[in-house]
């Protein structure tokens, strides 16, 4: 377990860490339609990008969980966000499409040994009564990514090149990584010994044998599958149906992390209002009923507000899930919270692909509809079973 007494400055540059790779996972967001164009192909096709990111990144938790726990957790994000910046910047020189879904599979792969990690490491040094409000805290430089990554996608997109934003992001990412190899060597990390080696399955089986271990691994997955597998292509979605610029668009789906900078802004009376379960039911209801709003509305005019509540709802049920993951095995805490992003990130990147058969074959409306409708009843499930749990 770190230090408690280098808690503050190791907070702040992980903050600076998480923010990249938020970033980096959202400017993709405005740019599918350009870069389906580019190459020649459909949004749903050009969409491999995405899960090409996503998959590894959830598969790598497995591998980064424990190994965090063996050797310590800042060096591994240390070690992954050197990797990310160099992958990030080499995604500005592809050719083709395959060529840069290579690189969004490695780029990914890197990625998911710093956010995951990050939580844990919260998790470490923050007591459960007070840990909701620190991850909240923590939320805003995620947010700030979303908000940012959004944006900078669709004035890149719109003035010079979708090119030229992940060089951007490679030389910010590489920068904050020189920061953290200077940290690291004046940290003093005490390491837990264990005697089961980071590359063994067991630790996953134990943790899932837990029933409210399973609730919150389904949920997260169900939670990624459809909410971001669809969010994926709502900048595609306003690029056709009202033939906005990209600018525009980037801007309008930064909006997401306007949602979320309110929770993180609100959350210590939220949990007080609403309770664990409340925050779920209410944050699941946001979410349907944003979607929903977005499929049938015929004005651009709504998605920004829809958005802004869609943020706020995803933040109020997600928050309260990874609380949750924190506390699954406090002895082995980056194994339990890399299992719940290796769920999230795995149902995003299937979530992206059944999706996107859905927008080629059928049109958005109905992708958006039917994600509407499963988040609603995976609001109602998850109370449910918080209940029978507690009870």
């Amino acid at each position: 377990m770190e230090k408690t007494g280098d808690r503050r400055v190791s907070l702040g540059l992980l903050g600076a860490a998480t923010f990249m790779v938020i970033a980096d996972v959202r400017v993709i967001d405005p740019l599918l339609h350009i870069i389906a164009k580019e190459f020649g192909v459909g949004v749903g096709s050009a969409a491999v990008i995405v899960s090409a990111y996503t998959i590894p990144y959830g598969l790598f938790q497995l591998f980064y969980g424990p190994l965090g726990d063996r050797i310590g957790k800042l060096k591994v994000i240390t070690i992954a966000l050197t990797a990310f910046a160099v992958g990030t910047a080499a995604c500005a020189f592809v050719s083709d499409l395959v060529l840069l879904t290579i690189l969004r599979f490695l780029t990914g792969m890197f990625a998911a040994g710093i956010i995951p990690i990050t939580l844990a490491y919260i998790g470490d040094n923050f007591p459960y009564s007070e840990r909701q409000a620190a991850i909240g805290k923590y939320l805003s430089a995620m947010v700030l990514g979303q908000i940012l990554g959004g944006s900078l996608g669709g004035i890149f997109g719109e003035y010079v090149s979708w090119r030229q934003i992940f060089l951007l992001f490679g030389i910010a990412s590489l920068i904050i990584a020189g920061f953290f190899w200077r940290k690291i060597h004046g940290i003093s990390v005490n390491q837990p010994q264990q005697n089961t080696g980071w590359l063994k399955f067991k630790p996953y089986y134990q943790l899932l044998t837990q029933p409210q271990a399973r609730t919150v691994m389904i949920g997260v997955f169900i939670e990624g599958f459809w909410l971001f597998g669809a969010f994926a292509y709502t900048g595609a979605f306003l690029r056709d149906r009202f033939s906005l610029p990209y600018v525009a668009i980037g801007f309008m789906l930064s909006s997401f992390g306007v949602g979320g900078l309110i929770y993180s802004r609100a959350v210590k009376w939220l949990v007080r209002r609403f309770g664990e379960n409340g925050l779920i039911a209410v944050g699941g209801c946001l979410m349907s009923v944003a979607y929903i709003a977005i499929a049938l509305s015929h004005h651009w005019q709504l998605f920004v507000p829809m958005n802004i509540l869609m943020g706020l709802g995803f933040y109020m049920m997600h928050s309260t899930l990874q609380t949750r993951a924190t506390e699954l095995a406090p002895e082995s805490r980056g194994t339990a919270v890399s299992l719940f992003a290796f769920n999230l990130f795995i149902g995003q990147g299937i979530g992206a692909a059944f999706l996107g058969r859905v927008v080629d074959n059928f049109s958005y409306v109905p992708g958006f509809m039917i994600t509407g409708i499963a988040i609603a009843f995976l609001a109602i499930w998850l109370v449910q079973t918080g209940r029978n749990i507690s009870s």
